[in-house]
């Protein structure tokens, strides 16, 4: 018993080695609707509201290694012009739950409850980390962002309970044909290698009480 209170009281002391820094991007009335509409789309489900029941946290970087840059990217409500790649499935913006800085500054941009648009076929299961970093597929996410993640994903799974994995954003695929898989379109797909194989496995060293992603080979397109 007494072992028990030491270890959830470091845990606990531990939370407030960390500050989250509330950077909250615009999630109005038409980000609400766009979303509802990509959850009909892609899931067919009618909604009320973009509520979610997180099982999976996702592990991303930006792919731009600027901060001001990466947080740009995700503060309009629609879709900016440049993303062909995804535009067809849906009008309404990426976004991300976090943002992590290089010098391990925590971001939340948004409702951890709410639906963001980061993950194919997982975004209504999914809370979304986002690193600063990774542009051009550079493996240059650092130790401080590290620590960041390993503090947030603590933190998320005592939020909340019924998180079972965390994943790269490499293993989403992992999981077509599982239940936590949504997406109807055989054809939408994308080839991600974020965050690294080498930040996950740093990672997964320090976390524990996961599944792994589903699958042995992770597909590559």
């Amino acid at each position: 018993m007494y072992r028990y209170f030491i270890l959830t009281l470091a845990f606990s002391l531990s939370l407030f080695a960390y500050n989250i820094e509330q950077t909250v991007i615009k999630f109005g009335s038409k980000r609400i609707n766009l979303t509802k509409e990509y959850i009909k789309i892609h899931y067919n489900l009618d909604v009320k509201d973009i509520k979610i029941t997180p099982h999976i946290i996702v592990i991303h970087h930006t792919a731009i290694d600027s901060y001001k840059k990466s947080l740009g990217r995700f503060t309009s409500q629609i879709l900016p012009t440049d993303r062909p790649e995804i535009a067809s499935a849906g009008a309404v913006n990426v976004s991300a739950h976090f943002m992590v800085e290089q010098d391990g500054t925590i971001h939340q941009l948004m409702p951890l409850n709410f639906m963001a648009r980061h993950v194919i076929g997982l975004n209504y299961n999914a809370i979304g980390i986002e690193n600063v970093g990774g542009e051009n597929s550079a493996d240059n996410l650092t130790k401080e962002q590290l620590e960041s993640n390993i503090f947030l994903v603590k933190y998320l799974k005592e939020k909340f309970k019924t998180i079972e994995y965390v994943i790269g954003h490499y293993e989403y695929r992992c999981f077509e044909g599982s239940k936590l898989w949504l997406e109807l379109d055989p054809n939408y797909r994308t080839k991600k290698d974020d965050p690294s194989v080498r930040f996950m496995s740093e990672l997964r060293k320090n976390i524990n009480g996961f599944k792994p992603a589903p699958c042995t080979k992770v597909p590559h397109d």
